[in-house]
């Protein structure tokens, strides 16, 4: 099939734009995060290269913060040919197969270099399970890892006990559950509402939450303990990447490899940056005791038997891939 012919072909299920010339073809991406968010500056970037390395053959447009499409529904936009690509939170797919939040579980991957031999683990199950909704992979990028959030010090596993506990999906529900913890459903917005009236008196989340909610008004302590570090991924559609030129699919490759190396680095500058932030603000920075790493380390071992008790064929490969 001629480059032509496939532009034609994009065009008609995606309702892509040509030039005058009838090569050019534009892509509409959604992403959930606002334009200064690290993941959307990093994807920014991936499109402007591939616009370059296709001397404006293809333009992906990006439609940021969910305004073109609400995040949880980027995904399916894609599979369904709405859009040609997306970005969305991988373990938002947890309940499709649990091989895909398996970056989410608390205690698993509790450093970037751990998250990167997860990644490597996970990255081809990930493929085979995408494929088969008509998706392919082109990056995924980490946030920062998700630190401990408290208005006291913590120095063991016992010091959480009877603590109200942030709680926002069911594996820090049983977190919370299992270190003698009250889960509580807080969502993001909530936060700072809910530690000023007591509803919660801990959480865990990223620097980057922490930060951009201002948690220095409410409460006093920060413990990286690196709980987990979930990921972001791009797809595309698989139909529309076919449509592509050899040539074309090479750059947009290319600049996909590219994205996901510059995005991790730019995670752990956002890990650094974020947590000075925090401390310029006045909360104190405690970093983890031994005695708290091997509680937490012995919680993770009980969520993982827990975890795996209902696991899948997919999962089960990758969690045998990445300790092994």
């Amino acid at each position: 099939m001629n480059k032509i012919f496939k532009a034609v072909a994009t065009a008609a299920v995606f309702g892509i734009a040509s030039t005058s010339a009838g090569l050019a073809e534009d892509w509409d991406m959604p992403t959930p995060y606002p334009d200064k968010t690290f993941h959307t500056v990093n994807i920014q970037q991936f499109a402007d290269e591939v616009r370059e390395a296709t001397n404006g053959e293809l333009n992906i447009k990006l439609h940021t913060a969910g305004s073109l499409i609400k995040h949880g529904e980027i995904k399916n936009s894609v599979r369904n040919q709405i859009v040609p690509a997306g970005e969305f939170f991988l373990s938002l797919l947890a309940n499709e197969d649990p091989a895909f939040g398996i970056d989410s579980l608390p205690l698993v991957a509790v450093s970037y270099q751990d998250a990167a031999r997860l990644w490597e683990a996970q990255e081809p199950v990930i493929t085979e399970l995408l494929a088969k909704q008509r998706l392919k992979p082109l990056f995924s990028v980490p946030w920062p890892p998700q630190g401990l959030y408290t208005k006291k010090e913590i120095k063991t596993v016992d010091d959480l006990n009877g603590l109200k506990f942030r709680s926002y999906n069911a594996n820090l529900e049983k977190f919370a559950t299992m270190v003698g913890a009250a889960p509580t459903q807080v969502e993001a917005p909530d936060i700072p509402q809910a530690f000023a009236t007591g509803q919660v008196e801990a959480m865990i989340t990223s620097p980057s939450t922490g930060a951009n909610s201002k948690a220095w008004d409410f409460l006093s302590h920060y413990t990286p303990i690196n709980a987990w570090v979930p990921k972001n991924i791009v797809v595309v559609n698989m139909a529309a990447f076919n449509a592509l030129d050899e040539e074309t699919q090479a750059a947009v490759l290319e600049a996909a490899a590219a994205a996901e190396e510059r995005g991790w680095n730019m995670s752990r500058r956002e890990a650094e940056e974020k947590t000075q932030e925090l401390a310029d603000n006045g909360i104190t920075i405690v970093e983890p005791s031994q005695e708290l790493k091997d509680g937490l380390a012995k919680v993770g071992v009980e969520l993982l038997e827990d975890w795996r008790a209902n696991s899948t064929p997919a999962a089960d490969k990758i969690i045998d891939a990445y300790y092994n």
